[in-house]
């Protein structure tokens, strides 16, 4: 194995890189690229982790130092850059894909558009291995109309629900349909059907009820919301209504005699805290804490270091909680419900996840608590107020630089401002004098900082940043520029905005086919080696 120097990132070729995502041993492949040229295309295992936010998100996604990484981006560069950044925070198996995803392509291995792949591609293979009940658009209309209407849960967390919602369902998130099922359902010969926005929770939500052994007949509303826009049925927008707060549900014990017997079905693993303890001190191995409450519950008081990762977007979206692959994932709840049952689903989906017996209560107990993982130094910039910021733009005396995301800044920005973002502040920035003082227009300090800290590299030494970010441009009463066309800013520049089938949601019927289209046909780009990443029972 080449090894890695600080300096000069050892490289890795495309076939070396694939045989260590399907070998032994711990590695993450991060794709440094920006979030819209990741989703145009991708490896099947590579995480999402855009360079211009490298620091403020990788102790999260991979809080073990020693952990083997692989960093690909468009062969430009990038790759190397946040190698040498990731050096400095300490990490000490750091590797960059040679010719990066050009050259992972041009070997032969093919490219995955869209995002959380791995997670959407295991709920249709889902739906291929249990046949999973489903109920189209019109058929859901019919029941509803019927003598026996069904109740109709929405498995997405409540600010997708608000989007948009099939009139007259419920917002109950897939890792709450287990733990809140009767709250909602007090009668086992009442059918019900599960919904998203697409497939893969509506499929997953319906299979834990099955698999979960409920009495109801249960269904998943083929290709969810965008199905029943498709065929002609109004959405409400801006819905409510959700599970109850109930601190213990309807029905808790034989929601937890279920969980116990599914966890069984599918060799659920259980540890204590004290063996969880020294999985979290072992430097040879990645140990995620992964409490699988509500956000409101996991705000209310959790593990020190554990990330909150909702049971139902866990399975859903698990690239953007995990970034290192082998990895341990250790589950907690305060339920003896939730916790089983995504771990279920999480090792069918070949990740190594372990229930913590005893749950948060075993956990606080035993002062459990885990690494936050390297972070990005501390520091601040300093600030330029909106009044002063708009005279020296008006004088010629300093240059604006937003680095909001560019559809905020195509949304409204500072008249006479410049879009750009870390990994292409060089390039926008060429012929302008290294004197010349740049005023930095964010809504996040963090992010600005690793702007700031780019621009110092590249020469820059006079970088303020907008007090108070545009909420105090315009409390200042002071005009925004709003034209959102791409004449200012075209889409090519725009790469960290994911274009693919984006207005899906907005009225474009023909997107919404795309992506339904998109996600039916992933199963047919998988190797046998990528499909072989998956277990079911």
């Amino acid at each position: 194995m080449p090894q890695p120097l600080s300096a000069h990132p050892a490289l890795v070729d495309p076939a070396t890189l694939k045989a260590w995502l399907h070998g032994p041993g711990e590695i993450a492949l991060l794709d440094v690229r920006e979030h819209g040229q990741y989703g145009e295309g991708h490896p099947f295992h590579a995480v999402p982790l855009p360079y211009s936010r490298l620091e403020l998100e990788i102790g999260r996604l991979a809080p073990n130092a020693a952990a083997r990484i692989v960093l690909a981006d468009d062969g430009d560069g990038v790759a190397a850059r946040a190698a040498r950044a990731l050096a400095g925070l300490g990490y000490a198996a750091v590797f960059v894909l040679d010719g990066g995803v050009p050259a992972w392509q041009a070997a032969g291995h093919a490219l995955f558009a869209g995002v959380n792949v791995p997670s959407k591609t295991f709920g249709e293979l889902a739906e291929h291995h249990y046949g999973t009940p489903r109920v189209s658009a019109p058929e859901l209309a019919a029941m509803l109309a019927g003598e026996r209407p069904p109740v109709v849960l929405d498995g997405r967390p409540a600010s997708e629900f608000r989007k948009m919602n099939i009139p007259g369902a419920v917002c109950c998130p897939n890792g709450e349909l287990a733990y809140r099922l009767r709250d909602l359902v007090p009668d086992p010969a009442t059918p019900v059907v599960i919904n998203c926005a697409g497939r893969t929770r509506s499929i997953i939500g319906a299979q834990t009820l099955i698999n979960l052994g409920v009495p109801n007949p249960v269904f998943a509303l083929e290709n969810g919301t965008q199905g029943w826009y498709l065929n002609d049925f109004a959405l409400e927008h801006g819905g409510t209504r959700r599970y109850p707060d109930n601190a213990a549900p309807a029905g808790l014990a034989e929601a937890r005699a279920a969980a116990r017997a599914l966890a069984t079905r599918f060799a659920v693993p259980h540890a204590g805290a004290g063996e969880v303890d020294g999985w979290l001190r072992d430097p040879a191995r990645t140990t995620y804490l992964c409490d699988v409450r509500t956000p409101e519950e996991f705000a209310a008081g959790s593990v020190p270091g554990a990330q909150n990762t909702p049971g139902g977007q866990l399975v859903q979206a698990t690239d953007q909680y995990v970034g290192v692959r082998r990895a341990r994932l250790v589950l907690i709840d305060a339920d003896g419900v939730r916790a089983p049952v995504a771990a279920s689903w999480l090792r069918q989906m070949g990740h190594d996840a372990v229930v913590l017996e005893g749950g948060l209560g075993a956990a606080l107990a035993a002062g459990l608590a885990a690494s936050a993982g390297p972070r990005a130094p501390a520091g601040a910039l300093p600030r330029v107020g909106a009044r002063d910021l708009a005279a020296g733009l008006a004088a010629g005396r300093l240059l604006a630089l937003d680095v909001r995301p560019s559809m905020a800044y195509r949304a409204g920005h500072v008249p006479g401002s410049r879009w750009s973002i870390r990994p292409v502040l060089a390039r926008d920035l060429a012929g302008v004098p290294r004197d010349m003082p740049l005023a930095l227009i964010g809504d996040e300090d963090g992010l600005a900082l690793l702007a700031a800290a780019e621009l110092a590299a590249l020469g820059f030494g006079d970088v303020s940043l907008l007090d108070g970010g545009m909420r105090a441009w315009q409390a200042a009463g002071l005009a925004l520029a709003d034209d959102a066309s791409a004449a200012v800013l075209p889409d090519a520049r725009c790469i960290d905005f994911l274009f693919f089938v984006h207005d899906r949601h907005d009225g474009n019927k023909e997107a919404a086919r795309r992506y339904l289209a998109w996600e039916t046909n992933l199963i047919g780009q998988l190797d046998e080696q990528e499909l072989a990443t998956f277990r079911f029972a």
